[in-house]
């Protein structure tokens, strides 16, 4: 596989079953490509210790006064350079393509995982975890990867050196041969030191990261409430935690760094010592001595690579560890299905709470929790619950659909919606029936002004679909936001579409235009609304009231506000001693102050009074 080849066509099925399983696994589906690095890095390494040789047979080759001896020394030489040069600019580029591509793997795999769970990953793993694995994680994991290969080659190439050095000085092979592992092993008792420090680092790292997307994503909230200070100064606390782990592992690597300098040094001084001593006796000759002293100072380059492959295992290892737990996260059932893909209709029924939302009709769901709602809008988008209860439409269980089929027929839009950065065209180019157009969908969704404020903070758009939208929709405020995610859902037209609090962060008047659009659109289209609005639920052909996980009343939104005081308070917000005395309420005392502000509006409230 090479970097112009990606993305891999199947990325394939990773052994998430540990860290390291992970990283093997990864090795192994890029065995190819580290061959290929293992060979240029043998080329490099085998040249650069080379260099030696060549250069005791040049000394001893003056020693002598042979001219032949020094010609031969300068071939050799010549030839020992330009294998280092080729194998240097090879190893580096196939190191390079396997961090890339093992990256790349991983990336796919994250991302092929998130598509299959959907809005249950950051249920089951923290929003702040998640962006730590697909970025840093996801490098880590690259450089151990990259960096196995050539500690492969290092390690032949300083096992054939000290054979080397056996068969050409064995008084001295000796001394080499036995501390040079001596050298390489020498670190491995700080090396569980260093990890657990670094390991300290990341937590706290994934942390202070969480805290500041945590912090960004509420911003806007933060400064309704002067919180924006508070907050700050927890993440400074929390990057002072992580700078200080950085400088005590830091420390731990700096020391382990000198250890790799300093015993290099010491094996040089032996090596000097016992050569000369040698040398003295007339036991070697001037060239082997340098030959020996020149291939300990070259091999201290291979050693280096020791110390590297400790700290990319040691700091791959908790990043494999983390993205294998992603990798691990199982939905409820197979993705691929246990039915055909055909897509189902009927009406959308729940049998834990009772919740039946007949075909073709706007129903609209009171639930006095939000989290017992989101819940139950995560069964409806194919998610069973733990106890295994899946939702049923058409009398078919979702969770026995394959996934696309399930998606195509429920289309869940959750309270946080995630607008991507690009042009408005770009983000209503969702796969749709066809029958809705962008226009219908953005009329229903009340965008007017959304676009027109698009075309107004655009250079060069003079159509609203070529105005960018940037990261998450930032630019615009949460009601923009929660509208044009609201058209994006219109536009796909599944055969049932669930909206959890589509319309919170609006203004009365918008959102009873908006009840109104979605209403005409979808007509004759299963909708499901998770609401606790009065415009909203005034409009819908039935409420169903949830209490306690269970749907305990079914009706109008005025006949229940009449009639089932546990919905009056959820919808009025009223306490006992606010409630009237005869259980009754007015229409117009329900709704949002605001939206009395509007004449047009309390008019037509004073006519469906008079009517009812």
């Amino acid at each position: 596989m090479q970097i112009q080849d990606l993305p891999y066509p199947d990325p394939g099925v990773p052994d998430a079953r540990s860290g390291p399983r992970f990283l093997w696994w990864l090795f192994r589906n890029q065995l190819g490509g580290q061959l290929k690095s293992l060979a240029w890095g043998l080329l490099h390494f085998a040249s650069v210790a080379a260099l030696p040789f060549c250069v005791g047979v040049a000394v001893q080759a003056v020693v002598d006064r042979s001219g032949t001896g020094l010609a031969l020394a300068g071939g050799l030489l010549a030839l020992a350079c330009a294998g280092n040069a080729v194998g240097d600019t090879f190893l580096h580029r196939t190191a390079i393509t396997n961090w890339i591509t093992a990256a790349a793997r991983v990336q796919q795999l994250l991302a092929r995982k998130a598509a299959h769970l959907g809005s249950a990953l950051t249920r089951r793993v923290a929003a702040g975890e998640v962006v730590a694995v697909s970025t840093g994680d996801v490098e880590k994991i690259g450089w151990f990867v990259e960096a196995l290969s050539r500690f492969t080659a290092a390690v032949v190439t300083i096992v054939l050196v000290c054979a080397g050095l056996l068969v050409y000085q064995p008084a001295l092979g000796v001394v080499v041969a036995v501390g040079l592992p001596a050298l390489a092993l020498a670190v491995l008792p700080l090396l569980p030191r260093a990890t657990r420090r670094a390991d300290t680092q990341r937590e706290k790292a994934g942390r202070a990261t969480e805290l500041a997307s945590d912090t960004v994503a509420g911003l806007r909230v933060l400064r309704g409430i002067g919180g924006e200070e508070l907050f700050l100064d927890r993440y400074r606390s929390a990057s002072q935690e992580v700078r200080h782990a950085a400088v005590r592992s830091a420390r731990m690597w700096s020391l382990i760094s000198a250890i790799q300098v300093l015993l290099p040094g010491l094996l040089l001084i032996a090596v000097v010592w016992y050569g000369v001593r040698l040398a003295r006796e007339g036991r070697i000759t001037v060239g082997e001595l340098v030959t020996v002293y020149s291939s300990v100072m070259v091999l201290t380059y291979p050693l280096r690579h020791f110390e590297e492959i400790a700290m990319a295992y040691s700091f791959s290892r908790p990043s494999a560890k983390r993205a294998a737990g992603v990798l691990s996260l199982q939905r409820p059932t197979d993705t691929a299905g246990s039915r055909a893909a055909d897509v189902p209709s009927g009406d959308l029924y729940d049998p834990e709470t009772g919740l039946l939302a007949p075909a073709g009709r706007l129903t609209a769901v009171v639930c006095g929790d939000p989290d017992a709602a989101g819940l139950l809008a995560e069964r409806m988008g194919g998610h069973p619950s733990q106890e295994g209860t899946s939702v049923l439409l058409g009398g078919v269980p979702l969770d026995e659909l394959p996934l696309d089929s399930a998606r195509t027929a429920v289309l869940v839009q959750d309270k946080d919606p995630v607008l991507l950065s690009g042009t408005l065209r770009d983000l209503l180019d969702v796969p749709a029936s066809g029958t809705v157009q962008p226009r219908q969908a953005l009329a229903a969704a009340q965008c007017d002004d959304v676009l027109a404020a698009l075309v107004q903070g655009s250079l060069d758009a003079a159509d609203p679909m070529d105005a960018r939208i940037t990261e998450r929709g930032r630019s615009l405020s949460g009601g923009q936001r929660q509208r044009l995610a609201l058209a994006r859902s219109l536009i796909t037209d599944p055969e049932a579409l669930v909206l959890d609090e589509p319309t919170s962060a609006v203004d009365s008047h918008t959102e009873a235009r908006i009840a109104q659009g979605v209403r005409e659109l979808r007509d004759g289209r299963t909708t499901v609304v998770f609401t606790s609005s009065p415009l909203l639920l005034d409009r819908a052909d039935r409420v169903v009231f949830l209490h306690d996980g269970e749907a305990v009343a079914v009706g109008a939104h005025r006949e229940l506000v009449r009639t089932e005081p546990r919905y009056r308070a959820v919808v009025t917000r009223e306490t006992d001693d606010e409630a009237a005395p005869n259980g009754s309420v007015a229409l117009k005392d329900v709704l949002k102050d605001d939206v009395l502000k509007d004449d047009d509006v309390l008019q037509e409230l004073e006519e469906i009074e008079e009517k009812a």
